[in-house]
């Protein structure tokens, strides 16, 4: 069993917490455009009132460790991995919880590359404690604007974790999805699964527009974000999302091997 000092040392050692490969720079130009509402940034998230740059750093502060000083603009970012790790008990809590009703979850990414894994092993572990892993809009067509335009993915799942793809990927050897932040991808399973007569998961487990876009329209989220994701952590301030775990959300995918066996031995789903 992975203890939780041997977690913290863990995180701290490939940088999930402490200094983390997200630079300062990048986390301040995320609060810049939360403040000012960019849609790019907010990710799904309607704020229920207004968050300032300053109210937005000292929130981060809070939640994830980062330096409250304003003055401080250059250099990489840090997390507090005691954060974290209390983030991953009130995470466990809530697997713990709907494992126990063995009620319907959905789980999506927008990080496919890094945290595939991650929510694979969630997915087979509720799997296998009654839940029903939903896979709504197998395969429908999402419009997400990026940097490069309008681009058309298709939502898909991989062993009952949704990601999205453009069309003609995903063939053998290939990358397993897209990085996206957009909450499209959600809204649209949600619907289907609206439209289908249910059932609508209890729980979403995901990241970026995945968290934020389910919490925003009333269902209950968690998720990982990194200091450059105010949103999540917003939603959580706001009542939207019910834990943000504040951590890197882009090292190498092993790396998060010690996180999944220690938030299911914290729910007891460990096989």
């Amino acid at each position: 069993m992975l203890t939780r000092g041997a977690l913290r040392a863990h995180l701290l050692d490939v940088r999930l917490a402490g200094a983390v490969a997200t630079s300062r720079e990048v986390s301040l130009r995320s609060y810049r455009l939360f403040a000012a509402r960019d849609p790019r940034v907010l990710i799904g998230i309607d704020p229920e009132r207004e968050w300032g740059q300053r109210e937005l750093l000292a929130l981060m502060a809070r939640r994830c460790g980062v330096s409250a000083d304003p003055r401080d603009t250059t250099g990489q970012d840090v997390i507090d991995p005691d954060r974290t790790l209390a983030a991953l008990d009130a995470f466990a809590a809530r697997l713990a919880a709907v494992a126990e009703r063995r009620a319907p979850v959905l789980l999506g990414t927008g990080h496919p590359h890094r945290l595939l894994g991650f929510y694979v092993a969630l997915a087979e572990a509720l799997s296998a404690a009654g839940c029903a892993v939903l896979t709504p809009a197998q395969g429908r067509s999402v419009d997400i604007t990026t940097r490069f335009g309008l681009r058309t993915y298709r939502l898909g799942y991989v062993r009952g974790v949704a990601l999205v793809r453009e069309p003609g990927a995903g063939r053998a050897g290939g990358e397993p999805g897209a990085h996206t932040h957009s909450p499209l991808p959600v809204r649209t399973a949600l619907a289907a699964a609206a439209e289908g007569g249910g059932p609508l998961p209890e729980l979403v487990i995901g990241d970026h527009g995945w968290a934020c876009g389910a919490g925003q329209l009333g269902f209950e989220a968690i998720g990982p974000a990194d200091t450059d994701d105010p949103a999540l952590f917003v939603g959580e301030a706001e009542g939207s999302v019910s834990v943000a775990v504040p951590l890197d959300d882009a090292v190498r995918p092993e790396y998060y091997r010690p996180l999944t066996r220690y938030v299911l031995n914290r729910a007891c789903l460990s096989r």
